[in-house]
């Protein structure tokens, strides 16, 4: 394949291989996958998406019914979906030598997911923010999930057992999570419930809200592997 196809748009898994992350240094990567990811565009395209597919701002990511995926950015930073969930890419920005440029906001439109924060939100916690439906997630560089119950209702069992909220937990580290009644701390081991009219809630106990990707997936994370390691399978919905 010569340069010029490289350039010009399908060959876009290639492309990863060939060029160093910093080539691509505001972006991400689906690194893992299990079952169907589709991606809005900013202009409003819809694309389906495989391993070693990009990752832009302004992405609003889907995983379908059943679906995993786990979405790398350069900077370390890993997020992995879990099925029925959309999660738009508002701001991310990483260049080693830039701190004072960092940035990585996004939203949890509806679903779950868990988080490995990278090195922007461990050298510049302040701008490392998760929006969700009911509370602004800050962090201290730190593991955790957040599992909204107010928009996937219709489509989690383990939702339509629990209050209407959104559920963080922490594995490592520390979050902050407010909203307009205040704000709540929690650490290693501990879960909160955030709504919407009030303060967020300390859990005593874990809401069991259900991480459980196939066993394939939990191996080639754990692996490191790309189970779909050849040239991207993307393609474009057309209407």
């Amino acid at each position: 394949m010569n340069r010029q196809h490289r350039v010009i748009g399908i060959s876009l898994a290639l492309a990863f291989a060939a060029f160093s992350a910093a080539a691509f240094g505001n972006t991400g990567q689906v690194t893992q996958l299990s079952g169907t990811l589709s991606v809005r565009k900013a202009d409003g395209s819809i694309r389906i998406l495989s391993q070693r597919s990009q990752v832009e701002n302004g992405d609003t990511i889907n995983t379908e019914r059943d679906s995993y995926a786990q979405i790398k950015f350069t900077d370390g930073a890993q997020i992995t979906l879990k099925p029925n969930t959309a999660v738009k890419i508002e701001n991310f920005k990483y260049t080693e030598e830039k701190p004072e440029d960092d940035s990585f906001l996004y939203r949890l439109v509806k679903g779950g997911l868990r988080a490995v924060t990278g090195l922007v939100g461990k050298r510049s916690k302040e701008k490392y923010q998760l929006e969700t439906a009911t509370a602004t997630v800050g962090i201290r560089g730190t593991t955790f999930s957040a599992d909204d119950c107010v928009n996937n209702r219709d489509q989690s069992a383990d939702c339509r057992r629990l209050d209407p909220a959104v559920y963080i937990g922490v594995a490592d580290g520390e979050v902050v999570v407010s909203n307009g009644q205040g704000e709540l701390g929690l650490t290693a081991g501990q879960f909160g419930l955030i709504s919407a009219n009030q303060r967020p809630l300390f859990l005593s106990t874990d809401p069991g809200l259900q991480f459980t990707p196939p066993a394939t997936f939990i191996q080639s994370v754990m692996a490191g592997a790309v189970v779909n390691a050849g040239r991207s399978l993307e393609c474009v919905i057309t209407r």
